[in-house]
């Protein structure tokens, strides 16, 4: 069976963390109070830019219903909000679709731990089907295969890992389904593209690699895994899965049709899920299946390691996963790796586990963006780690709903104002949105909210969203966006999206990059999005 299940598997302990909101911190040009020692150079704070009259107009607006929530609702919902950059399909999906899902395959429901298992029914299980006309039966399964009425004072960690276990027998069997309900709900948050993670030809790879075996020398191992076509196999093996997903999202969602989805017309590219918590052999021929697709089939862009950061096998094989992807980089060097990096807080795992993380990602492993980065400010030297992620443009995914669920960190505990005032490229995404039970909307108006951020701010955000996907092509912006601000290039400066067609030399680089195109799709957005605030 296919592996979307792979990203399950949860720890059982208590963690030493509160879920309270603390004080909201909203300077931006510099670091909070206790974040920067005495004594260390201060950052840079974020260029700052003039705004256009329509962006000064849109920014009155939000500034005048920040406080009335249906309209800043609506505010948000419609602000054209770039990409998502880490999103697991499994964990996406709506959990009313899951259990539809389940329904219409005829699985079974364990009455004990609300799993979903293969039929026929028996002692102990009931169909999932119950689930369409027993409300009660129905509820009790998406509050255990989410976190809806999850109490917001406990530890979230162990029911949101869990909760993928529960429901990996509907997920695996329907990627193409899964993929068009979520580009559905992408199109509908106003966002343009997606990266979404899988786990291609995840059985038959574990079995290469227990055939294979673990070796020490990772060129004799590579070289293993090559002999004989193997992996070249597999390699074929999962372009075949995404063959098939792409079919069957064609045609659940109509495409090539008089009506068809909204998902047809986003841009999507899958991302190599790597299962952490698994043997370093099959870590090892994960890792260097995604970066060997990445490199053969422009479907796939990257890979990302998986599973609870502070499992006893991640937390004890981190720095041989880290050489494992210091190895493939060179062996693989146009596959994209992007990693969940110090998804860690103290009480969940021990302090000196939360001082190198993020470190060795950037520094070992070629990461150009990490997932999460929430125990920045535990790891050793972190002032010039950030430094140093600013200066190679190492983008850091914030999802701030799971940060909290899992973590319980969020407001001032939280190191987004941190990353911003050194400067590092920071993109708002939503992790597992269908198991968080949020949208894009709920990230970006929380955003706004907790770290009181203008339109401007939330603009630039969206553009990172963009700027730092794994897309081919150039970009519609100069050199480092971040540090000196969105300025088209030399090609497209003095054109404006949504006026006028892109003409002469922009129109060659739009044709010519799959990024610079979708960029342009979004500032034509922002400029329809403006318009409506005259």
């Amino acid at each position: 069976m296919n592996g979307e299940r792979d990203h399950v598997v949860g720890r059982r302990r208590v963690l030493g963390v509160g879920l309270t909101t603390l004080s909201v911190v909203a300077v931006l040009s510099a670091l909070p109070a206790a974040a920067e020692p005495t004594g260390t150079q201060s950052p840079s704070a974020p260029v700052s830019r003039q705004q256009t009259p329509a962006e000064a107009r849109t920014s009155a607006f939000l500034e005048s219903i920040r406080q009335d929530p249906v309209r800043s609702r609506a505010f948000f919902s419609h602000l054209p909000k770039g990409g998502d950059l880490h999103n697991h399909l499994s964990g996406a999906v709506p959990t009313e679709y899951l259990i539809e899902l389940a329904a219409e395959d005829g699985l079974c429901v364990d009455g004990k731990t609300m799993t979903a298992v293969e039929p026929p029914c028996g002692s102990g299980t009931r169909p999932a089907a119950d689930a369409r006309n027993d409300r009660v039966f129905h509820d009790e399964l998406v509050r255990a295969w989410s976190m809806q009425d999850f109490p917001p004072d406990q530890s979230g960690h162990d029911h949101f890992f869990d909760a993928f276990g529960k429901f990996g027998e509907v997920t695996w069997r329907h990627r193409g389904k899964l993929l068009a309900k979520v580009a559905d709900g992408v199109v509908a948050q106003n966002q343009f593209y997606l990266e979404t993670m899988v786990s291609p030809a995840s059985d038959d790879a574990k079995r290469l690699a227990d055939q294979v075996g673990w070796d020490d020398d990772l060129n004799r191992l590579h070289g293993k895994l090559v002999a004989d076509g193997k992996l070249d196999r597999l390699v074929d093996e999962a372009r075949k899965e995404a063959d098939d997903a792409d079919a069957e999202f064609r045609a659940a969602s109509h495409c090539g049709t008089s009506r068809p989805a909204p998902g047809c017309r986003l841009t999507v590219r899958w991302i190599s899920q790597v299962s952490r918590g698994s043997t370093p052999a099959r870590v090892f021929t994960q890792m260097e299946l995604g970066m060997r697709l990445a490199e053969r089939d422009p479907r796939f862009v990257a890979v990302n390691l998986v599973q609870p950061e502070d499992g006893d096998s991640a937390l004890r094989n981190y720095r041989t996963q880290m050489r494992m992807l210091d190895y493939l980089h060179g062996t693989y060097p146009r596959a994209h790796i992007t990693l969940h990096a110090g998804e860690l807080w103290p009480g969940l795992a021990k302090p000196e586990d939360l001082t190198f993380h993020i470190n060795q990602a950037v520094n070992v492993a070629h990461a150009e963006r990490i997932g999460h980065g929430v125990d920045l400010v535990h790891e050793n030297n972190w002032q010039q780690l950030a430094r140093t992620m600013a200066a190679r443009q190492v983008a850091v995914e914030v999802p701030f709903s799971s940060n909290a669920q899992i973590l319980g960190v969020k407001g001032a505990d939280h190191p987004f104002t941190t990353y911003r005032a050194y400067g590092v490229p920071v993109v708002l995404a939503t992790d597992d949105p269908g198991v968080s039970r949020i949208d894009i909307t709920h990230e970006y108006q929380y955003a706004a909210t907790t770290y009181h951020l203008g339109y401007v701010d939330l603009k630039d955000l969206a553009r990172a969203s963009l700027q730092y996907a794994f897309l081919p092509g150039r970009s519609l912006w100069q050199d480092n966006p971040t540090r000196d601000g969105y300025h088209p290039v030399t090609e497209c400066r003095g054109q404006h999206p949504g006026s006028a067609p892109p003409r002469g030399a922009c129109l060659r680089l739009l044709e010519a990059s799959p990024k610079a195109a979708v960029e342009w799709r979004q500032e034509a957005a922002f400029a329809a999005f403006e318009r409506s605030f005259h």
